[in-house]
C-alpha cells in the first residue's frame, strides 16, 4: 500500500518569526469563519479582515480559500498528532486498547471544542469531489508513523491497512454520532469503540 504524502498547500512557507505569526493569524480566522459562514460563504477577503492583514497577506501564503482550508486541515492533522503523542506518553504501558482510546478521544475532543475542525477536520468535508477519499489516508499513515513503535510493531503495508480499515469505520460512525446529537451520541461513539475494539483485537492481539 502506498503512502499518501503530506499535502503542502503554502505558496510561500513563513521564514521569519512575524510571517509564521501572521499565517497562525490567517489559519485561526479562517476557522473561526468557517464555524460562523461556512465554507461556501467564506472568502479571503473576510479572512484577511477577521486575521487584521493585509489582503496581499493573504495571497503571499494561498491562492484561494480551498489552498487556505487544506492548510487549516493539514494544522488539524499535526495538532491532533502532538496530543495522540501526548497521551501515549502518558500512557506508555496500555498496550494497543489504550493506544485506540488516545486516537478516538483525542478526535472527538477536537470535534468538540476546536474552531472549524467540525466543518474540515482533517479535509474529509471539504467539497472537492474526487479527492474526499485521500484524508482517511494521510490521517492511517500518520497513525501507522506514531503508533508501530509504541505497538511494537513493523509499519507495513499490513498495519497500514488495518489502521485504514479502523481510521474509515471510525470516521463513518463518528460523523454519524455528530449528525444524531451536536456533541456526539453517547451510545453511538461506545458502539463504534467497541467495534474498533473487536476488529484492532483480532489483529493485533
Amino acid at each position: 500500500m502506498k503512502a499518501v504524502p503530506h499535502p503542502t498547500p503554502l505558496r510561500r512557507a513563513p521564514v521569519q518569526r512575524r510571517s509564521a505569526e501572521r499565517l497562525t493569524r490567517i489559519l485561526d480566522a479562517c476557522a473561526d469563519l468557517l464555524d460562523e459562514v461556512g465554507y461556501d460563504a467564506l472568502s479571503t477577503r473576510a479572512v484577511a479582515l477577521r486575521a487584521d492583514v493585509p489582503i496581499g497577506s493573504v495571497y503571499r501564503f494561498f491562492g484561494n480559500k480551498r489552498q487556505m482550508a487544506d492548510a487549516l486541515a493539514q494544522r488539524n492533522l499535526e495538532r491532533y498528532a502532538e496530543r495522540v503523542t501526548e497521551r501515549l506518553t502518558e500512557s506508555a504501558d496500555e498496550g494497543w486498547r489504550g493506544a485506540l482510546d488516545a486516537v478516538l478521544d483525542e478526535y472527538l475532543a477536537m470535534k468538540r471544542t476546536a474552531p472549524g475542525f467540525s466543518l474540515i477536520d482533517f479535509g474529509n468535508q471539504i467539497p472537492v469531489g474526487d479527492r474526499a477519499a485521500v484524508p482517511n489516508h494521510r490521517v492511517a499513515e500518520r497513525l501507522t508513523e506514531l503508533l508501530s513503535g509504541y505497538l511494537g510493531r513493523r509499519p507495513d503495508d499490513d498495519l497500514r491497512r488495518v489502521f485504514l480499515v479502523a481510521v474509515e469505520t471510525a470516521d463513518t460512525l463518528v460523523q454519524l454520532a455528530f449528525r444524531v446529537a451536536p456533541d456526539g451520541d453517547a451510545k453511538i461513539i461506545e458502539e463504534a469503540r467497541e467495534l474498533l475494539r473487536a476488529y484492532l483485537g483480532r489483529v493485533l492481539d
